[in-house]
């Protein structure tokens, strides 16, 4: 069950160095305030059978914490039951997600359990819930209502014993107003309501996410160089965890000792960045003055590290230090 959150063991450190604290939530760690935040959420949430919607963005790992609320939940024994919205052709949703009888339309040549009847006993995650058709969001509210369940082509109600945990990146009030999602199922999701912070916004968790993740993909006996996890931080992530795991295993491809160096990586600029720069009020600048604060800023980011600061700029080290020393840096 749940462990309230504390403090990892002391254990020696170089001077100057010290340990930021850790919550945990079953399985999972962060020393993240942010995520810990998350974390008591879904502690007070977990042993009841309140639905629950986790919001944040795409990658940020929705899915990993539903989970893990499935498993700190008074059901753990049942089954995990995910059924993605966003994935699911519309003339298949209903099937898929409610059942069918046999020969209830073309096709249907025996009897199917839909995704809420599987997940009786347990937890049933409706991942992007965002993306579910409108058409389908009535009978999808009685559910969640009524706790019973009817196939389609059915003509009897089943009973349910199953907690609900819905997911998605959108902003479910404005899809209301579009009217792209029902006001009223709207207001029955909204009222127990996680929000799942980005990558950007918790690095104190790289070194640990990136361990992990490398040990996913096979190569935990890999070294990331502290340059590396400088320029992993500098990043901005858009596509968070998710994309993170793929910057790694792009990386591991370019591997050629055990040390993961900056020099694998290939991080792209986000298109907010690229936009961001091509919207500045540049013209009239002097290119000293540009260039100054480039160097300025990039050392900021790599939080001084001036052999990664060069590679961020595309210039050699020798070159770096010889502008710094041109500008009084």
């Amino acid at each position: 069950m749940w462990m309230r959150p504390e403090l990892e063991k002391p254990v020696p450190l170089p001077p100057g160095h010290h340990l930021e604290p850790v919550w945990r939530f079953g399985k999972l760690a962060t020393r993240s305030p942010v995520m810990c935040e998350a974390f008591e959420l879904l502690r007070r949430f977990a042993s009841t059978d309140v639905t629950l919607t986790l919001l944040g963005e795409t990658g940020t790992g929705k899915d990993v914490l539903a989970h893990a609320l499935h498993e700190q939940s008074s059901r753990p024994t049942g089954p995990f039951v995910v059924f993605d919205c966003g994935s699911v052709a519309t003339n298949l949703a209903e099937s898929e997600l409610f059942g069918h009888e046999r020969g209830s339309f073309t096709g249907a040549i025996s009897t199917h359990l839909g995704a809420f009847e599987r997940a009786d006993g347990g937890t049933l995650f409706l991942d992007e819930i965002g993306e579910l058709p409108i058409d389908l969001q009535p009978r999808l509210l009685r559910v969640l209502e009524t706790r019973r369940v009817r196939r389609v082509g059915g003509s009897q109600d089943r009973q349910l014993d199953v907690r609900i945990v819905a997911a998605t990146h959108r902003n479910l009030r404005a899809e209301v107003s579009t009217g792209r999602f029902r006001e009223d199922l709207y207001f029955r999701l909204a009222a127990a309501i996680v929000p799942v912070p980005p990558l950007r916004d918790r690095l104190e968790d790289m070194p640990a996410l990136v361990r992990d993740l490398l040990q996913d993909l096979g190569r935990g006996d890999l070294i990331v160089a502290e340059a590396t996890l400088s320029a992993l931080k500098a990043h901005e992530w858009p596509g968070n965890v998710r994309e993170l795991k793929n910057a790694l295993a792009c990386a591991v491809a370019f591997v050629d000792t055990r040390i993961v160096e900056p020099r694998h990586l290939r991080l792209l600029p986000s298109c907010e960045s690229i936009r961001g720069v091509e919207s500045l009020p540049l013209a009239g600048q002097t290119l000293q003055h540009l260039e100054r604060i480039a160097i300025q800023q990039t050392l900021q980011q790599t939080r001084g590290n001036k052999a990664l600061a060069a590679k961020t700029l595309g210039v050699s080290v020798s070159t770096l230090y010889e502008k710094l020393k041109k500008y009084g840096g």
